[in-house]
């Protein structure tokens, strides 16, 4: 499938807006703080823990000391995990695909502990429990 020129037009465009909130220009691994650290051309530095994004909660302060910019600066790469993020995202909180992080929120939703999850989880066991389920005919 060939581009057009205007579709070629309209992808520097939409990158070019992308780069107005910032842009990488620096990029590097704090071990002894386990967080990732992002200069920005404006001057911001955006740091987060490496357990929070996809690709990187498991990797060695080696693999994740090799971080690679895109040529726009708009992406972070670590070769030695295939992980990608996306600097734009990252600015707005987002640590990875939607899916994963869908299942990230899933999971932690999951382990609440609050008192009334407690309080009910008690209840229902004093209950005999959750209820089975009645196959159908």
């Amino acid at each position: 499938m060939a581009i057009t020129e205007e579709q070629f037009a309209q992808a520097e465009k939409q990158g070019e807006e992308a780069r107005q909130a910032g842009y990488a220009i620096k990029a590097r691994y704090d071990r002894r703080a386990h967080r990732v650290v992002v200069a920005l051309n404006t001057g911001v530095h955006v740091t987060f823990p490496t357990h929070l994004a996809q690709g990187l909660d498991n990797a060695t302060p080696d693999a994740l000391s090799e971080i690679e910019i895109s040529p726009s600066g708009l992406g972070l790469h670590w070769p030695q995990l295939d992980a990608d993020l996306s600097v734009p995202g990252l600015l707005q909180g987002h640590f990875g695909s939607r899916s994963w992080m869908a299942a990230q929120m899933g999971g932690k939703g999951g382990q609440s502990r609050s008192a009334a999850k407690q309080a009910a989880a008690r209840a229902n066991g004093l209950k005999g429990g959750r209820p089975r389920k009645m196959a159908r005919p």
